[in-house]
């Protein structure tokens, strides 16, 4: 199903094409407000709606959603088994919304740790919007990075043993080949609510040159109106992937013939 009609904003500057979000602050949102931590993840719930609907609207690429790490299993029980409810009736309530959108939807991680209930519910509305073609909304769930690296590497390995894998030809790009879903693209930006300063084993292969930016707004506060601020400030960085900028160069320029 294709989308909506793109609406960009102009921000001045570039605009990415894959954001990344790690939402956090929703256990700290519900105790300010006195409530119960599954009440801030029902809340996080309406900013995962409007945040998706929001980025499919301007017409980003790829949104992938920080949504269960494979360290939340450690949570107590109860929010554990909260959680994975939420997400059975996210799938199933927000089908609608995600095919008006055209948004695709791909889930990331060790999937098969997901109860039965819950790992169909994804799987439906994998294949419900797989025929769409606007954003892809990516959910990183019993996710840990370096159990998607360590897992590529196994399978890398058995591939070399089988004989149908030269070791002589890994690169960068044969190691993406086996992470969790190898068409995602390097994030351009990361965002971090909460005002928590870490990347929490999130993407970090793929974020190696992303901008990060981080606010202290909690997650069920983090609106359009947020992701604006965010955008505005990534249009205002100079993206150098460890290289120089031309008014750098000059500057390198002047100075070696300054000590020349």
């Amino acid at each position: 199903m294709s989308p909506e009609p793109i609406d960009r904003p102009d921000l001045g500057g570039p605009f990415p094409e894959h954001i990344a979000v790690i939402m956090d602050g929703n256990g700290r949102w519900a105790r300010e407000r006195g409530m119960l931590r599954i009440q801030g993840h029902t809340a996080g719930v309406d900013s995962v709606r409007q945040i998706t609907t929001a980025c499919a609207r301007m017409g980003v690429g790829s949104l992938t959603l920080y949504a269960f790490s494979a360290e939340n299993w450690a949570r107590p029980p109860r929010e554990v088994k909260y959680l994975m409810r939420l997400l059975r009736v996210f799938m199933r309530q927000e089908r609608k919304t995600l095919m008006k959108n055209g948004v695709r939807l791909r889930c990331i991680g060790r999937l098969d740790d997901l109860p039965p209930a819950s790992l169909k519910a994804l799987r439906a509305t994998e294949e419900l919007t797989a025929g769409n073609d606007g954003m892809v909304l990516r959910l990183a769930l019993s996710y840990g990075s370096r159990s998607e690296i360590a897992d590529g590497i196994q399978r890398m390995a058995q591939d070399a043993k089988d004989g149908t894998l030269d070791p002589a030809s890994i690169d960068e790009e044969s190691l993406r080949a086996y992470l969790y879903d190898p068409e995602t693209p390097d994030p351009d930006l990361v965002i971090r609510t909460a005002d928590e300063l870490r990347l929490s084993n999130f993407l970090l292969w793929q974020a190696s040159y992303a901008e990060i930016y981080v606010t202290d707004v909690c997650w069920p506060d983090f609106r359009e109106p947020q992701l604006l601020d965010a955008l505005r400030a990534y249009a205002g960085r100079r993206r150098k992937y460890g290289a120089l900028l031309g008014e750098d160069q000059d500057d390198t320029s002047t100075s070696d013939r300054d000590t020349a």
